[in-house]
């Protein structure tokens, strides 16, 4: 950055930044929402697939659901890191959130957060067993990767570089849950799945925003988000029918 390039500008011309201690206040809250939010939906994630490993149909299944939940929890570790490096009590942090808390089945709650914590609203409801938890990773880790794949090129460059690296850690998420259902689909489980697709659906769809934040100039000009919700959402949508066209399931009407 010259000397006469304002910070602001700097960013906007597609800068980065390195060092907690340059880092302007609303570009710092707008930084942390965004790592609590990843950190949160991870830790919730994990805690609801650890409840159905051991309803796997087998001990291969159960050894990718272990997987997931303990490379889910290693991702949000690295995330909460760089988190601690902006003061943040990460040792509290972990502990004091009820990551298994759950709403019932057919609660609404639209993109509405939940009280205790940042996570994204599609992990406020419970799995229904095996083929449930598959069809919701099939969805969500796509979800998860067109968003890291966002993330990926903030302007913060350390968190940029973990978000980097935790990229092919959930796109193998999604592999897992594409085998996963494969196998289920030659098994009968079609009807189950085709109705685990229409409940996940919306819910993993309003991830994204239900509309285009008002704020994304702002995010635009400090180099934290470039392609909007309405746009990542597209992404998703594009890469979830797919996966589900693949398996023999209808994607549900948007």
């Amino acid at each position: 950055m010259s000397d006469s390039m304002t910070l602001d500008s700097y960013l906007a011309a597609g800068g980065v930044l390195t060092n907690p201690t340059n880092v302007p206040p609303r570009y710092r809250a707008e930084l942390m929402k965004l790592m609590a939010t990843f950190v949160d939906s991870e830790l919730a994630g994990a805690a609801g697939f650890a409840d159905v490993i051991n309803q796997g149909p087998g001990i291969k299944e159960r050894i990718a659901a272990a997987r997931i939940v303990m490379e889910k929890n290693h991702n949000a570790a690295q995330v909460l890191r760089v988190m601690g490096e902006f003061g943040a009590d990460t040792q509290r942090y972990v502990t004091h959130h009820p990551w298994t808390q759950r709403l019932d089945r057919d609660a609404d709650i639209g993109a509405t957060r939940s009280a205790q914590d940042m996570r994204l609203a599609v992990f406020n409801y419970p799995i229904q067993g095996w083929t449930d938890a598959v069809v919701m990773n099939l969805l969500m880790s796509r979800a998860v990767v067109v968003q890291l794949t966002e993330f990926s090129r903030i302007s913060y460059q350390p968190l940029a570089d973990v978000f980097r690296a935790i990229t092919p850690v959930e796109t193998h998420h999604g592999e897992l849950a594409a085998e996963g259902a494969a196998k289920l689909a030659k098994t009968g489980e079609t009807d189950a799945m085709q109705a685990s697709a229409a409940y996940w659906w919306p819910r993993v769809s309003q991830s994204f925003g239900t509309g285009q934040s008002g704020k994304m100039d702002a995010l635009r000009s400090m180099g934290l988000r470039q392609t909007d919700n309405a746009g990542l959402r597209s992404l998703w949508q594009a890469e979830a029918e797919a996966a589900l066209l693949k398996v023999g399931l209808t994607p549900p009407r948007t």
